[in-house]
């Protein structure tokens, strides 16, 4: 997918419906956001084959002067249906609502209220804007889960389940108006139709290899495979082995300002946990000093740290008692973030596209575990930082390179590292 215009799914009072939306972007000077549409309707359509049939013969619409539009109309089947990260359940959000706010249920119910905000900006709808902001229940989702702990976010949480009863069914009213769907040529309906079921059939019938695996598993569940970057439960001959890759957790080194420094990180059901407590990462200045602190169970780094969670650690810590913790840090779970903000702030481009994805890996995981969402926030593809960083990561020819001066997008990246580097608890 062109991607600065992405497919997204919505589950409205009809069923659920695919369209696509383009984030914001710059260009000359301004930033623009839209949706497929026109005018007076966003563009929906009840499957991705009506939407490739649309985008591949619709003369002009809102999107239609994108500067990323050209590669649409010749995107496949698959590559146009919508991704789990882009599927927004507007009718189901007061369930979600109604239920505990765990890190999950906040961060879709933000999800869902950012794009409803997005299609309420783009498309001028005063209803739900002034029902969005007059409720400031609805701002405190983006500051996650933590933002609902405790006997204040109690009733934090409650006030925005009011109003959520109180506005919700309106807002959908108002957005269930505001969509249609277009006549779609019949001739290239039957052909979209005719090449996701040859795709369905080839996945089914032949042998398949890794990706293809991973693409057959995402077509089941309509998603589109290339857009994952999660791993799959098969085996990896690339993947690391020993100690490490036994007990799931990982050695890192982190390369900032002038320092370098080792501590631990693993994922439990696809979160990050990091050697620290309280927000804060308790590093060392190389392996040898991480592995003695481990020997000491009386540490303060080991004593109460979050990685007790994982219940591996105490096998490291075992290990590390007599002796038998041993190998450096893999290339993989090496980040460098020296140097990144200068270049951006030269307006470089020529970046190191591993070292920086990398580097937005590790400020995205340690937002997270932190509950800082403000990472996540800046590096996501609709703000001005997350979108230069993915044209450097994720090149793309039909995509407008961003024109220097970054003096903004440098100014949010040392933010970001800073709040890393204040995060850190050097021993």
């Amino acid at each position: 997918m062109a991607s600065d215009i992405v497919p997204i799914r919505l589950a409205l009072t009809r069923g659920d419906v695919v369209s696509l939306w383009a984030p914001p972007w710059r260009e000359d000077g301004e930033e623009w956001e839209a949706f497929l549409g026109d005018d007076e309707h966003v563009f929906v359509f009840d499957e991705v084959a009506g939407l490739a049939a649309y985008v591949r013969t619709a003369p002009e619409h809102d999107l239609t002067d994108h500067p990323a539009w050209s590669a649409v109309p010749g995107l496949s089947v698959a590559e146009l249906t919508p991704d789990e990260t882009h599927r927004f359940d507007l009718v189901g959000l007061p369930a979600l609502a109604a239920a505990d706010p765990d890190a999950w249920t906040v961060q879709e119910l933000h999800e869902a209220v950012s794009i409803v905000r997005s299609l309420a900006d783009v498309c001028d709808l005063t209803d739900v804007i002034a029902a969005l902001d007059g409720e400031p229940a609805f701002a405190l989702l983006r500051e996650g889960e933590q933002a609902f702990a405790g006997r204040d976010g109690a009733k934090r949480w409650s006030a925005l389940s009011e109003a959520v009863a109180t506005h919700w069914d309106g807002i959908v009213d108002t957005v269930d108006a505001l969509v249609a769907t277009p006549e779609v040529d019949p001739g290239a309906l039957d052909k979209a139709r005719a090449e996701e079921q040859e795709l369905r059939d080839r996945l089914a019938a032949e042998p398949l290899d890794d990706d293809e695996a991973l693409e057959a598993a995402a077509l089941a569940a309509g998603t589109d495979g290339s857009a994952s970057t999660g791993t799959t439960d098969g085996g990896d001959d690339d993947a690391p082995a020993g100690f490490w890759a036994e007990v799931g957790i990982d050695p890192i080194r982190i390369e900032i300002g002038d320092r370098s420094v080792v501590t631990l990180r693993c994922y439990l059901e696809d979160r990050p946990v990091f050697l620290g407590s309280d927000g804060r990462i308790d590093a060392f200045g190389s392996e040898r000093a991480l592995f003695r602190a481990l020997a000491d169970r009386e540490h303060a780094a080991v004593a109460g740290t979050d990685l007790t969670a994982a219940v591996t650690f105490a096998d490291v810590l075992d290990a590390a008692a007599v002796g038998e913790l041993d190998g450096g840090v893999e290339d993989m779970n090496t980040y460098v973030l020296t140097g990144i903000g200068a270049d951006l702030a030269e307006g470089v481009l020529d970046l190191d596209p591993v070292q920086l994805d990398l580097a937005a890996e590790l400020l995205t995981d340690v937002g997270e575990w932190a509950g800082d969402p403000e990472p996540a926030d800046a590096l996501a593809e609709s703000a001005s930082l997350g979108w230069l960083v993915s044209f450097v990561v994720r090149p793309d020819p039909t995509r407008m390179a961003p024109s220097p001066p970054f003096a903004r997008e440098a100014q949010t990246w040392g933010e970001l590292v800073a709040g890393l580097e204040a995060r850190l608890r050097v021993h």
